[in-house]
């Protein structure tokens, strides 16, 4: 049963539909905008319309931005040798908020998966071959999930571009800063043991 008219009932519905929230969050935060429809409610839904309009696919990188190219692929201060390979967007900006890469990126649209049926042709892999195939870029840092998926397309890429002699590295993999031996699952204590370096 409907406690609000069909406007905010449809509002609740789409903002449940959000990584993170559910009917009860979106519940309380239609609540919260409502409360503060001047101050949050008005300046979100102009954001939200601007946002809908100016978005776009960058179609040299994949990223999200509102011109193509990003301001990513056009920031001449950046190096253009070393490009990140990343599974999704949201990948990219972890990257960025922590600046972590100062050279390009490329954003693949998520990972090979027998199981969803995903290969490579739904990927934005045949646009990274064209990008490495350039010449510009003499080195690849696989920055994929620790899964079996995301690993499963880190070697795919290594072997489609064997022959274009480009250098070829991954993220690392172990213990986090501040993380505590007894709380690690095996496999991150495995993968910090095989990865040891001298101190």
């Amino acid at each position: 049963m409907a406690v609000t008219g069909p406007e905010i009932e449809r509002l609740i519905a789409l903002l449940a539909k959000l990584p993170g929230l559910g009917p009860r969050s979106a519940r309380r935060a239609v609540l919260q905008l409502i409360k503060k429809k001047e101050t949050l409610l008005a300046p979100l839904a102009a954001a939200m319309a601007d946002a809908a309009e100016k978005a776009r696919i960058c179609s040299t990188c994949g990223n999200v931005d509102t011109q193509d190219p990003c301001a990513i692929c056009t920031d001449t201060v950046r190096d253009p040798n070393v490009l990140c390979i990343v599974e999704e967007v949201g990948d990219l900006w972890a990257l960025e908020r922590a600046g972590a890469h100062k050279g390009r990126y490329h954003v693949l649209g998520g990972v090979l998966s027998a199981l969803d049926g995903v290969g490579p042709d739904d990927l934005n892999i045949g646009r990274l071959v064209e990008r490495l195939s350039g010449g510009e870029i003499s080195e690849i840092v696989l920055a994929m999930n620790a899964t079996v998926d995301g690993q499963t397309t880190a070697h795919y890429i290594t072997d489609r571009i064997s022959g274009l002699g480009i250098a070829v590295s991954r993220l690392a993999h172990g213990v986090p800063v501040g993380g505590e031996l007894d709380y690690l699952d095996d496999g991150t204590l495995a993968a910090a043991m095989k990865s040891r370096r001298p101190f």
